[in-house]
């Protein structure tokens, strides 16, 4: 069931390293994004695949993990991505990305999950230093940076609590807690006349 597939892809920041995953499976992902839909249909992505822990160490350093977690500097060696996808824009087919990157990382991360993977996307990267790390040519934005791999951590989602706190935390067993709001409170109703 689709939910199901929603419900597993979490924001994931520890995996077992040793898990790989091979080019072939990160090229069927990145074919899933490019059949979603585009802008214009401009589709100005492109992606940078990483797999090997040689290219996996250049990208690491440059990624912020979790902003709540203020004390934890990312996963530690064995429990970090075996693979990384980035996600470019190119400006010599668009200026402007809309919500593109959005679509195709999510659906890229709903494919790692119904592959048995996990995944998270990055969008705190220092993106000049990951530019010279890999060579990226200043004709692409560096737009996202989705770290995958096979998840060694629980995540759970609960209500938001009384005090209305959204910030993600985890407990003494490393479990991560994720608070969501309950949709009566998402879902908007504004006096329709019909």
């Amino acid at each position: 069931m689709f939910k199901d597939i929603v419900l597993k892809n979490r924001s994931y920041r520890r995996f077992r390293e040793d898990a790989t995953i091979e080019e072939q499976d990160l090229r069927e992902l990145v074919n899933l994004a490019r059949l979603t839909a585009s802008g214009a249909n401009r589709q100005p992505l492109k992606y940078l695949l990483s797999n090997t822990p040689e290219k996996n160490g250049r990208i690491f350093p440059h990624l912020h993990w979790a902003g709540y977690l203020q004390d934890w500097p990312g996963p530690a060696a064995g429990e970090r991505p075996s693979a990384y996808i980035v996600i470019l824009g190119d400006t010599s087919i668009a200026r402007g990305f809309g919500c593109d990157h959005g679509i195709a990382a999510q659906t890229i991360l709903l494919g790692a999950v119904e592959k048995g993977w996990g995944g998270c996307i990055m969008g705190a990267i220092n993106r000049d230093a990951l530019r010279k790390a890999l060579n990226i040519p200043e004709q692409f934005e560096i737009l996202l940076v989705l770290a995958l791999g096979k998840p060694v951590e629980e995540v759970v989602i609960e209500p938001v609590p009384a005090d209305g706190n959204v910030k993600y935390w985890r407990d003494e067993k490393g479990t991560h807690h994720v608070p969501k709001r309950a949709l009566e409170e998402i879902i908007l109703s504004l006096g329709e006349d019909v």
